[in-house]
């Protein structure tokens, strides 16, 4: 196949950025499929190398090794005589348990997926992009040990496509790690579950029987190869285009058959997912503007049949290189501690395979946000954000392309096709978002109404504006993985008032600590931030930087002008926050009452003209000023009563 590949990729410099290995080429994979009947594609030979060669285990025959395995046996025993029930009724219980949540695989109804995705993607997509390269380390990972897939999470049609390019490359299907929720879905739901899907609860609580039946179920499948398992690190959808934190969870679950010498290595594939323009783009601002997400269901799935109108641009999906858990944890965790227990019997994980796996999840995270592919889109969104007066078109593609060799510098992989003008590039950027931005008169600026409309109130005009605002805001949030640890060298050089660089680099940890929930930032690592930070200002000519000290340079004020403007809408919603607790009369505010009462603050403020920021009513920025407040010890949360959710009293 004609490989077509990104045109322009930029690469942070080695020294700063040891782990990040040459960039694969893209093809198009539905290229094939726009030539060829989907029916034959559903329907041909599906024969995936598979973990060592070993014959596929059959559900029954899994279900039974997890049943029988001494790990649940033993906790079926702890249970009976914690609750006095007879030990036959915990052992049912654990059945019924496994039979609610594991997934039935069945290749017909694979088919029948492929089949209809083939004709979904084709309609919604110009092009899906794959880095045939990384599926061909990925089918090696496969057949060589047990391997874990983590892919960003940016749509409900990320485990959808997985699964698809899994099985158009002929490699093993994977068991999918999915909500609750989708198995309420009816028909959809056992479809799911029959194409790979297994469902688990969003919390356990104190289950110890229900954790019990999902991890050994989970390690089961590891140790026997059984298939790659897949799920998502950041645990839910993003519906802000940023990274979330990870959860570590199921990674700790994932990795404990490591530790214990079960396996002799686990490898973890991250894969970086990312949407020209996004499915749920509108439903996503409603969200986080407080409006309760939609329920799953099959009439709900099939009202929303009128996105196959629309055109949703081009996907790409770049598998990255497979992180070996045994490298990891070499020289880290002693495994022969673990022999002091016997494997069956649960064991809290020690402290150093503790801080691993919470080190590993964000390193993860991290190699999914380098490999992420970026349109020319997240950078006209970007500028417009920063200009909510309009731009003028010609200086609108004047400064994209400035923002394009930024970018580069700092590492980006950004898809912008040399051989257009930038006039072009940015044209098809604002054809495709036409719901978000509009040219009008020579001049663009956001889509988003200036007066109120027939029999509306001035909320409802502040609610539509927002929409619009972090519907855009959503796109620029792609990017700012690759502008953040400058951005925030730029507000502390400014905020510092000193050129000395120890007084900087407080200024830098400070806001570092603050924005730790609000961005990926590596727990314990604001020294590498700072000097990476100061490596690409200093790459760019925006500083200069000598031993003692670190000064803006001549001709930077513009990139550190963008920059502090780039994290503007945070410090204004952070400072919204803070305005509101201390304004806030009640002594114990509980959490749930927070963040209505919190956005209806910032809404105040915007309809009486003295915040400008939309971005402030946004519920996720509000809980990360939260988790920021709480973490710096402004603010207590205290557990009033244990039946009783917690509150949050200021001090």
């Amino acid at each position: 196949s004609t490989r077509r590949g990104i045109a322009t990729t930029g690469r942070l410099n080695p020294k700063v950025n040891p782990g990040l290995k040459k960039r694969d080429e893209l093809e198009d994979m539905l290229e094939e499929r726009r030539r060829s009947s989907d029916a034959r594609h559903a329907l041909r030979c599906y024969a995936p190398a598979v973990y060592k060669g070993l014959a596929p285990r059959e559900v029954s025959a899994l279900r039974g090794a997890v049943l029988q395995s001494d790990a649940l046996q033993h906790v079926i025993g702890q249970v009976s005589a914690e609750c006095g029930e007879r030990r036959e009724l915990v052992q049912e219980e654990a059945a019924h348990l496994l039979d609610e949540m594991a997934h039935r695989l069945r290749l017909g109804t694979v088919r029948f997926f492929a089949y209809v995705l083939s004709k979904v993607f084709k309609t919604l997509f110009r092009s899906v992009r794959v880095n045939e390269e990384g599926v061909q380390r990925l089918q090696q990972a496969i057949q060589d040990h047990p391997v874990v897939l983590l892919p960003s999470h940016r749509s409900y049609m990320d485990f959808l496509m997985m699964s698809y390019i899994l099985y158009t490359y002929d490699l093993a299907l994977p068991v999918i790690a999915a909500g609750m929720d989708f198995m309420s879905m009816k028909v959809v739901g056992e479809m799911l579950r029959m194409s790979g899907a297994f469902f688990i609860r969003r919390s356990f609580g104190g289950d110890k029987l229900y954790w019990a039946v999902f991890s050994e179920y989970v390690k089961t499948m590891l140790r026997t190869g059984y298939a790659p398992i897949e799920f998502f690190l950041e645990g839910t959808r993003s519906r802000t285009g940023k990274s979330l934190t990870p959860k570590t969870g199921l990674l700790n679950i994932v990795m404990e058959p490591f530790f214990k010498g079960e396996v002799f290595d686990i490898h973890l594939v991250p894969v970086s997912i990312s949407y020209d323009r996004i499915l749920e783009e509108s439903l996503y601002a409603r969200e986080l503007l407080g409006v309760p997400k939609p329920k799953e269901t099959t009439s709900g799935l099939l009202k929303a049949r009128q996105i196959l109108r629309e055109d949703y641009g081009v996907m790409h999906v770049y598998f990255g290189h497979p992180v070996s858990v045994r490298s990891l944890a070499q020289g880290r965790v002693k495994r022969s501690q673990y022999n002091l227990v016997p494997r069956h019997i649960p064991q809290r994980p020690c402290l150093a395979a503790q801080a691993l796996v919470g080190e590993a999840a964000f390193r993860l995270v991290r190699l999914q946000e380098q490999a992420m592919v970026l349109r020319p889109w997240t950078l006209v969104a970007t500028l417009l954000l920063q200009n909510p007066d309009g731009m003028d078109l010609p200086v609108l593609e004047e400064q994209a392309a400035w923002l394009r060799r930024l970018a580069l510098s700092f590492g980006a992989f950004l898809d912008w096709p040399d051989c257009k003008p930038c006039r072009e590039v940015v044209g098809a950027g604002l054809a495709l978002h036409k719901n978000l931005a509009r040219v009008s008169g020579g001049r663009v600026r956001l889509a988003v109404a200036e007066t109120p409309g027939v029999g509306q109130t001035a909320e409802e005009l502040a609610f539509d504006r927002a929409v619009g605002v972090l519907s855009c805001a959503s796109y620029r949030n792609q990017i700012l993985h690759v502008f953040i640890r400058p951005a925030l060298l730029s507000v502390a050089l400014r905020t510092a008032n000193s050129s000395r660089k120890d007084e900087v680099y407080t200024c830098f940890n400070f806001l570092w600590t603050v924005f730790s929930n609000e961005f990926i930032l590596c727990p314990g690592a604001s020294v590498q931030d700072f000097e990476e930070a100061c490596y690409l200002l200093g790459k760019c000519c925006a500083v200069q930087e000598s031993q003692q000290d670190i000064v803006m340079s001549e001709g930077g004020h513009a990139t550190l002008a963008f920059l502090r403007a780039l994290l503007d809408p945070f410090l204004q919603g952070y400072q919204v926050v803070c305005q509101y607790l201390c304004k806030e009369t009640e002594e114990n505010l509980r959490e749930n009452k927070f963040v209505p009462a919190a956005r209806n603050f910032a809404l105040q403020l915007i309809l009486a003209g003295t915040l400008k920021c939309y971005e402030a009513l946004s519920s996720d920025l509000q809980k990360n000023a939260l988790a920021a407040l709480v973490q710096l010890e402004a603010v207590t949360k205290v557990k009033v009563i244990p039946t009783q959710k917690p509150v949050h009293a200021r001090l």
